[in-house]
């Protein structure tokens, strides 16, 4: 598997895909509409099709996962994008990642957890405000949980160490 990073010519296709998983171009973080595909990422493609997608914003020193999806289950494409991105973090000397999910999404807080990430804080009934912006988040999500509030991961980046012990962003 290799990911490719986004480039200008990718964005339209980019904006399909997120269109197709995330209701919309436009996603929600913490009351804030972003759009991914105007953003830095990388993406997985077979046979041409783009099959995993990760997005990306930086801000103050810090990266916020946006989007991550892959549309095949079971083949290391999340944990792919997630650890090209965790090295992308690093290169740009980014202190800590973090990503939203909703309440009702487990697995992507048990994806994270194997990767090293903390739940830091719960914002309770932000999606409800975000729907004021967005309306089309749905009213309920995985086993049909009503989606109401923001769970936020952390990851601490530590920089990588030279062979005598110094660091280098």
């Amino acid at each position: 598997m290799a990911r490719c990073e986004i480039r200008d010519g990718d964005r339209e296709e980019v904006a399909r895909f997120i269109e197709l998983y995330w209701h919309g171009r436009m996603v929600m973080s913490s009351g804030k509409a972003y759009y991914p595909h105007q953003e830095q990422g990388f993406f997985e493609r077979r046979d041409g099709a783009i099959v995993g997608l990760l997005t990306y914003h930086i801000d103050d020193g810090c990266m916020e996962i946006l989007t991550l999806n892959s549309t095949v289950e079971g083949q290391g494409i999340g944990s792919l994008l997630m650890l090209s991105a965790i090295d992308r973090a690093r290169e740009l000397g980014c202190k800590k990642i973090w990503i939203t999910t909703t309440n009702d999404r487990l697995r992507v807080v048990d994806f994270h957890q194997r990767l090293g990430f903390r739940l830091t804080s719960v914002r309770l009934g932000v999606v409800d405000e975000a729907r004021k912006i967005k309306p089309q988040i749905p009213l309920a999500g995985e086993r049909e949980v009503p989606i109401r509030d923001e769970l936020v991961m952390e990851l601490e980046i530590e920089p990588y160490l030279d062979g005598d012990g110094t660091c280098t962003p």
